[in-house]
């Protein structure tokens, strides 16, 4: 009797074990939210490249753990972003033939900071310049201009408002331009701009985009990803950037790091975005890369 008993307080003792060590397992591998491993995901790359490439085939697994969606999605956005740079063709001082001559087409024409009294600098006039040449040749296609206020001592002149005012003074029909001048930023601008089209112009389906040659890639990609953030199925999409038109500017670049920031605030992430946008995101604050 006395045996049993001591039979009894020892099984007693390892299943308690056994319950303590499952718990402390499960607290061990409790899944983190998407927001954390899509931040990771894409600072990594944007941070290290190729380099991260192992690391990011580990986070997409986590990921679909956590939500197969957005998992689906994301891998999508990464292959894109890999290819964004050296797969892209760029087409300089006008839209290249082939496109559809209708409707369906919408030029996006990327804003540039405006001097402090409100006017445009010339960077972003011969921006213009492209997407008149382009609005030429395909006359049925829609166009928006996208950017807000910028201006220091002109509080009420915005990149987008000025652009469309070149463009009517310049033979340009008016109603053909619509303006997207809420947002200064290109990620902002990607999502207001398909509010626009998805509520006012649901004929549109495919988009050219004008700006600076090395500004392509970057609204390219944003437009693209923002696209598959919003199709209602992961292997679908909404509208395709399907060409561009690039004014070849003498100087200029866009880094993956920002490109980093602006898919993050594409994510709903706003805070981390400007974190990087400013140079304040402590990258050390993720596993290191090796």
């Amino acid at each position: 009797m006395k045996m049993s008993c001591h039979l009894r307080a020892l099984c007693l003792i390892l299943a308690l074990s056994v319950v303590c060590l499952c718990a402390g397992c499960a607290r061990n591998e409790e899944k983190r939210d998407r927001r954390a491993i899509i931040e990771e995901m894409v600072v990594d790359y944007g941070s290290y490249g190729e380099e991260a490439e192992a690391r990011i085939v580990s986070l997409l697994k986590e990921l679909r753990s956590v939500d197969a969606d957005a998992a689906k999605r994301w891998e999508r956005i990464m292959a894109l972003w890999k290819t964004a740079d050296t797969d892209l063709t760029i087409h300089e001082n006008v839209l290249p033939d082939g496109l559809p001559d209708t409707d369906e087409l919408c030029i996006v024409a990327l804003g540039f900071q405006l001097n402090p009294d409100g006017t445009m600098r010339d960077e972003l006039i011969e921006r213009l310049k492209v997407v008149a040449a382009s609005a030429e040749k395909y006359p049925n296609a829609l166009i928006v201009c996208t950017g807000g206020g910028t201006a220091a001592e002109n509080e009420s002149a915005t990149e987008a408002g000025k652009m469309a005012e070149w463009l009517t003074a310049n033979g340009i029909a008016k109603k053909r331009v619509v303006v997207e001048d809420f947002f200064n930023d290109t990620a902002t601008t990607e999502i207001y701009t398909y509010d626009i089209l998805a509520e006012r112009f649901p004929q549109v389906r495919e988009l050219a985009i004008v700006s600076s040659d090395y500004h392509i890639a970057t609204g390219t990609l944003l437009f693209e990803a923002e696209a598959i953030l919003r199709a209602e199925k992961a292997d679908a999409q909404l509208l395709r950037v399907v060409s561009n038109g690039a004014w070849k500017a003498p100087s200029g670049a866009l880094s993956t790091m920002f490109q980093a920031g602006a898919l993050i605030e594409l994510s709903g992430d706003v805070e981390t975005a400007f974190e990087i946008y400013y140079e304040t995101y402590d990258i050390h604050e993720l596993p290191p890369l090796h």
